[in-house]
């Protein structure tokens, strides 16, 4: 017989197994096996074992067999731990400057001077949201202060009794940092107040402006009667929208650090009158 002949028959060749009682010998079942059907039952019990192993270390288990995987996570969190350490190393030497800045204002050593900041790190640059879509009465509206000459030369003369019948709120308590200054392009003023501290109308209005602008963050303006304007920048949040008619000292925002052009949380805060700045201090107490 030849050996091809040997191994089909050792593989085909059927054994029976019965089971019976003990006490009485009763056969209680039975069947019949070969080496093959063994052979093929095992190969598929380990294909099995051997699918499902790889499933779980490409899953649940990953994180203890897969090496890349644990590189990779690794390697993510030490940047972000990085990055957060840089943050907040930043952070404080942000407020420790800014700090100073207040304590040469307050020692009346002179104005707030943003370049102190900027000799140590860089201004805070807050991004524009993406969820933020301006409507077109909001594009309108800058396509037309964009479009307004500032013209100092021939400054309208305007006195407190151009407004003797409107009593003007203060849209804040705090610290004046920076004054009116139209000469520097600085058309308004910065005061500096605690966080998150609300920011409140002037004076009876319709909201005309709330926007973001890259340069000023959040920015609400207000077209009150008279042909006057309040305008308030640097906001963390706005309250109000385009059309809203607001109260004298309704609370319109949040005081914030947004914008390219900040230097530390504070309100920029304008006042316009036909198209001309005017100083706010000459009208409005924030102290």
């Amino acid at each position: 017989m030849s050996l091809k002949k040997k191994i089909a028959n050792w593989l085909t060749a059927k054994y029976l197994f019965v089971i019976r009682k003990e006490q009485d010998f009763s056969v209680l079942g039975s069947f019949n096996i070969s080496f093959g059907r063994i052979i093929i039952l095992f190969s598929f019990l380990f294909l099995l074992v051997f699918g499902f192993s790889l499933l779980m270390t490409k899953t649940i288990l990953r994180q203890w067999f897969d090496p890349v995987y644990m590189e990779s996570e690794n390697t993510a969190k030490i940047i972000a731990l990085s990055d957060m350490v840089d943050s907040l190393s930043n952070t404080v030497r942000q407020k420790d400057n800014y700090l100073s800045n207040i304590q040469r204002v307050i020692d009346g050593e002179g104005d707030f001077d943003p370049f102190l900041l900027e000799d140590t790190i860089t201004l805070e640059a807050t991004r524009r949201p993406e969820s933020f879509q301006p409507s077109e009465a909001t594009k309108s509206i800058l396509e037309e202060f964009k479009g307004m000459p500032l013209d100092f030369t021939g400054q309208i003369e305007v006195s407190n009794n151009t407004f003797i019948e409107t009593f003007f709120f203060s849209p804040i308590k705090g610290v004046i940092t920076s004054v009116f200054a139209p000469q520097d392009d600085h058309f308004g003023v910065d005061i500096v107040a605690k966080e998150n501290e609300p920011v409140k109308t002037i004076a009876d209005g319709t909201v005309i402006l709330s926007t973001w602008t890259l340069d000023t963050g959040y920015i609400i303006g207000i077209q009150h009667s008279n042909e006057l304007i309040s305008i308030y920048k640097h906001n963390s949040v706005l309250l109000k929208q385009i059309g809203d008619v607001v109260r004298g000292g309704e609370i319109i925002s949040i005081i914030g650090n947004t914008g390219e052009l900040t230097s530390g949380q504070h309100l920029h805060f304008e006042l316009w009158y036909k198209g001309t700045p005017l100083n706010p201090q000459e009208f409005i107490t924030f102290d």
